[in-house]
């Protein structure tokens, strides 16, 4: 169905239904969700952000020191950083007087509306549209993080653009022609690929956390995970809850690990993720907070509500993470 943009919500283009109002769209919003939602995270007061990393020596079996060993040169560590930008997100609510007063109006004859368990549905046209707003903006940002791409313009002629994951995993990723589901050996040598991919982000310090370890893929490969782990090599499988966010997991070589389902990647694309290297970033507006609503001054016969926020995402170390690409040509 049609949404209104650009324009005002009226009785003519906005009407009232009766009955139960179920949703027709996904609203969750996992990766999200997992790392903090649009009320957690940590703020900024920069457009621009920064965090820092650093890394240990190889172990080593050799190190040992005799009594009285003269000092010798240092030994330091040094670190790296990496930066990312929050963009903006902003949208509006605009509804005429007339709309917010004739709650009662139904648009099939104009009856008043049948009224379920003593309560109008929606009970508030300009709360229900304000809620529909935020979940929206959710959905977009949750998407920005999985594959946004950057961009830090020299001017306001262009929107600033967070780093998403898939573009800022640089270190450890695999090429991949493909999985046939159905198809034994085609799942056996996908299984292996994963495998090889968790590994690769093991080594380099990451998936250490039991809880936040998570392989994040969209609806196609998440069938081929099931099959190659679970139907065809009898993985144990079981759940958990993170950050609010209830997940399907896999005992694998390397510990238990999350299977997030996450309508935003892209169907060739599979990554594994160290949550807890994941945050959002917000720039907090003085006197206003994070992401919040506001209303707008009057211009007209009519009440226009504005949302608002800037956000990034900070993705920590992008060696503690993983991506997959399949070719699918």
């Amino acid at each position: 169905m049609a949404g209104i943009t650009g324009a005002m919500g009226t009785t003519y283009n906005l009407p009232n239904y009766v009955g139960e109002l179920f949703s027709k769209s996904k609203e969750d919003t996992p990766f999200l969700s997992a790392i903090g939602g649009l009320t957690g995270g940590k703020s900024v007061d920069a457009t621009q952000f920064e965090w820092q990393y650093y890394d240990l020596r190889d172990a080593e079996d050799n190190r040992q020191r005799v009594e009285g060993y003269a000092a010798q040169a240092g030994d330091e560590r040094v670190r790296a950083n990496a930066t990312n930008v929050v963009e903006i997100h902003q949208e509006w609510v605009d509804l005429s007087y007339t709309k917010l007063a004739a709650s009662g109006q139904r648009a099939t004859n104009s009856e008043a509306t049948v009224v379920i368990g003593g309560q109008r549905i929606p009970a508030s046209e300009l709360a229900f549209q304000v809620e529909a707003q935020y979940k929206q903006v959710a959905r977009d940002v949750n998407k920005s993080f999985i594959t946004g791409t950057y961009n830090k313009p020299a001017n306001n002629s262009i929107a600033r653009r967070t780093r998403g994951l898939l573009e800022a995993i640089t270190t450890n990723v695999e090429f991949y022609n493909g999985v046939t589901l159905g198809n034994s050996n085609s799942l056996k040598a996908f299984k292996a690929k994963v495998l090889d991919l968790m590994q690769e982000a093991w080594d380099n310090g990451g998936i250490r956390e039991t809880e936040t370890r998570t392989i994040m893929v969209g609806s196609t490969l998440k069938r081929a995970l099931s099959e190659a782990f679970i139907t065809e090599a009898g993985y144990s499988e079981s759940t958990r809850n993170v950050g609010g966010v209830d997940l399907q997991t896999i005992e694998t070589d390397f510990g238990r690990c999350n299977i997030m389902l996450e309508a935003a990647m892209p169907s060739t694309s599979l990554v594994v993720v160290s949550l807890e290297d994941c945050a959002p970033a917000f720039l907090e507006i003085p006197g206003k907070g994070h992401f919040f609503a506001e209303p707008l001054p009057v211009s007209g016969a009519s009440v226009k509500v504005q949302l608002y926020g800037e956000i990034g995402l900070e993705y920590g170390n992008e060696a503690k993470h993983a991506k997959l690409v399949l070719d699918e040509s």
